[in-house]
């Protein structure tokens, strides 16, 4: 039976688990096989000896009078087996392990191996659930359909296709860099994942290559990555004399390109951060240049570049790329425009401007939102253009009948009357019309020199051809301007 402890012992070792949780998962397997085997209710022990192997008992309770057979025995036959024992106390009584069977056998060793792998599952989580983002050395350990299996060397890791880059083929014994990712308890097979796609991957490189970014005066900002095609990362310097850029290069590019000959020739781009969102822009869009920025919103962290028009592929980027590694990097929403795209949304703007203002504005003044649909799908777009229609051309429209009219005039009359001051005539003197309606007309017709019911329009015109036939020329405040001669030619 010691050769039974010491393949525990050896099972602990090589699972980095405690040999308790292994004894544990023993007597539970036990205790589960004389269940099934036994087929009753009764309460089982079982006790691990190391001398002894595993025995296996019976408890039952001694009690004046016998309730449930299973799991009580009167005192008198607990006191057969036990002579100390009291009512209410247990008595344990040693059952065969051998008569337990092949089936029983096979039950407790499943459920051994299913303990043992819960509990190196829990040893394997708390070993790595604080080492995410770490690099690790591993070696192609077998292939699993598309994913690999590394060894760590105390467990195996799983090496998604996902998190693999497009450029890297690898044969069984192979040696490979990777970041570790993630922990899965629950995984089937190896919980550990890694990553050979992660950004983290090139952080970490660059801090062994890089002494600058190791000792902390050199930091990365930020890194944008797209495994296999193109990286993008922002470094700054916390020594003015130190340039972060130059110290991620090194002399002749030499830390640079060990770094890509271990991306398999993945390209790098290294970028001066910078806290001014346009300048770090302009260095993020690399190696286009840059015309103007314009932030469009500070908040929402958006923003509009303007570039050349031979520059405007190169700053987008094949399929995007360029631009798309930049907003990521920077963490805002980049719109890219040419300058003959800016131009042309300048005529466009202005041609909008010189068709004048929608009819959507008149809406503010009363205007019904169905009837500005009907005139917009009857191609009158401006208030410009729909003040010099007829009530007659507007009843034409579908969808506009006479009360739609009379409220078009209406938001038309108080769409320009808010360009002028109540009360005030286009020359700036005050208007008397209702003024004047408040005087009598018999008044109003003596002021003017004419009958009491005879039109004002008569009785001026009546007066104008009076002084024209006298040849007195037109009155001029009251006085008759004096006759010219006629000058012979």
């Amino acid at each position: 039976m010691d050769s039974i402890y010491q393949s525990i012992e050896i099972l602990s070792k090589e699972k980095g688990i405690d040999p308790q949780i292994v004894l544990d998962a023993v007597k539970d397997a036990m205790l589960i096989a004389a269940r099934k085997h036994f087929r009753t209710t009764e309460n089982y022990d079982a006790v691990f000896e190391r001398t002894g192997g595993i025995k296996l008992f019976t408890v039952k309770t001694a009690v004046e009078t016998v309730a449930d057979p299973a799991l009580e025995m009167t005192l008198a036959e607990a006191r057969r087996i036990d002579p100390k024992v009291e009512v209410g106390g247990e008595v344990r009584i040693q059952r065969p392990t051998d008569a337990l069977g092949r089936i029983s056998a096979q039950t407790a060793k499943q459920v051994i191996f299913q303990k043992v792998r819960e509990a190196e599952r829990d040893t394997i989580y708390r070993e790595y659930a604080d080492r995410m983002g770490e690099l690790v050395n591993t070696s192609i350990k077998r292939v699993e359909g598309l994913d690999l299996v590394v060894d760590l060397g105390k467990t195996e890791a799983r090496l998604p296709k996902r998190e693999q880059s497009r450029l890297e083929n690898y044969s069984v014994g192979d040696r490979v860099r990777c970041v570790l990712r993630m922990v899965d308890k629950s995984a089937k097979g190896p919980g550990v994942v890694v990553s050979r796609a992660d950004s983290e991957l090139v952080k970490r490189l660059f801090e062994q290559e890089v002494p600058e970014i190791y000792d902390g005066t050199v930091v990365i900002r930020g890194c944008a990555r797209e495994a296999g095609e193109r990286t993008k990362i922002a470094v700054s310097s916390r020594d003015r004399d130190v340039d972060s850029v130059g110290a991620c290069v090194g002399m002749k590019g030499m830390r640079v390109q060990s770094i890509i000959r271990e991306l398999r020739g993945e390209k790098i781009d290294i970028i001066e951060y910078s806290d001014d969102p346009v300048v770090f822009a302009t260095h993020a869009l690399s190696p286009a240049k840059i015309s103007k920025v314009n932030i469009l919103d500070a908040v929402d962290k958006h923003m509009e570049v303007i570039v050349d028009d031979s520059q405007l592929s190169l700053a987008i980027g094949k399929r995007g790329q360029n631009v798309r590694l930049a907003a990521k990097l920077m963490g805002w929403k980049i719109d890219i425009k040419s300058e003959e795209e800016k131009r042309q949304e300048a005529q466009n703007a202005l041609t909008m401007f010189s068709m004048g203002a929608p009819v959507a504005a008149l809406i503010e003044y009363g205007l019904a939102d169905s009837t500005v649909d009907a005139l917009v799908k009857a191609g009158i777009g401006s208030i410009e253009k729909l003040g010099g229609m007829t009530p007659e051309d507007l009843e034409s429209v579908p969808g506009i009948d006479g009360y739609s009219v009379s409220k078009i005039q209406q938001a038309i009359n108080g769409y320009y009357g808010q360009d002028y001051s109540a009360g005030q005539s286009e020359d700036g003197s005050e208007e008397q019309v209702a003024e004047l309606g408040e005087v009598p007309a018999e008044e109003q017709a003596e002021e003017q020199g004419r009958e009491p019911g005879e039109e004002a329009a008569d009785v001026a015109a009546e007066v104008e051809a009076v002084a024209v036939a006298e040849g007195t020329g037109d009155p001029v405040d009251g006085e008759a301007v004096p006759e010219v001669p006629a000058t012979s030619l």
